[in-house]
């Protein structure tokens, strides 16, 4: 073989080398565990009795899956796509008087995001994520008290946002803690009116991820 097709032999397999390490843990899959905070919302009519005008929520424990898939990666940043996805399986609810909500609710949301992480290669990475999907949110049949919930299932487009902090444990698994909103609409309390049309979700959580 010339001197010339080994220098071009040798650049293929660098380059075939290249191609295939870039493929190396494009991917990453992740799941917490948590609980979502809503803020206390007071009513616009409250019928007397009414010793409690606002409506309470609980903090509901809260699971959040996520993909990524990384789209650009160098010392200093990465780029990547992901979707997080929040499920909220039991969201206690109160309110006094006349005007009762649900006993409890579950929300659903997905929101394709772009995720910026900080120093991706490194064992500590911090990262942010912004995007908007979709929820999902599904009432009790009764109310607080034992009534006939009138309250139906709604959708709504959703903004999402969130902070967090990845520790390298080995080469495909991380440790992760993160803070997101989920920005969505309301749901329908006609019998607990607010006056609002959404409200802010905030997820706190922690758990794994495994790279691939």
């Amino acid at each position: 073989m010339s001197g010339k097709r080994l220098w071009i032999a040798v650049l293929c397999v660098v380059a075939l080398s290249a191609v295939l390490s870039a493929q190396d843990e494009k991917n990453d899959l992740g799941a917490s565990i948590g609980r979502v905070f809503l803020g206390t919302q007071g009513l616009t009519q409250c019928t007397a009795p009414c010793f409690d005008p606002n409506i309470r929520y609980g903090k509901g424990l809260t699971i959040e899956g996520s993909y990524a898939r990384r789209l650009l990666v160098v010392p200093i940043f990465s780029v990547a796509a992901e979707v997080p996805v929040l499920f909220n399986p039991d969201e206690d609810v109160h309110s006094g008087g006349t005007s009762p909500t649900p006993k409890d609710y579950k929300a659903f949301f997905v929101a394709p995001s772009v995720r910026v992480n900080l120093f991706p290669t490194t064992a500590v990475s911090l990262w942010g994520s912004l995007g908007g999907g979709f929820g999902y949110i599904t009432q009790n049949k009764l109310t607080l008290y034992g009534q006939a919930n009138t309250g139906k299932s709604t959708t709504s487009g959703v903004l999402q946002y969130g902070l967090g902090l990845d520790v390298k444990l080995t080469k495909t698994l991380v440790l992760r803690a993160e803070g997101r909103d989920f920005w969505a609409g309301e749901p329908d309390f006609p019998l607990a009116p607010t006056g609002k049309t959404r409200q802010h979700n905030y997820f706190l959580g922690a758990g794994v991820v495994w790279r691939f």
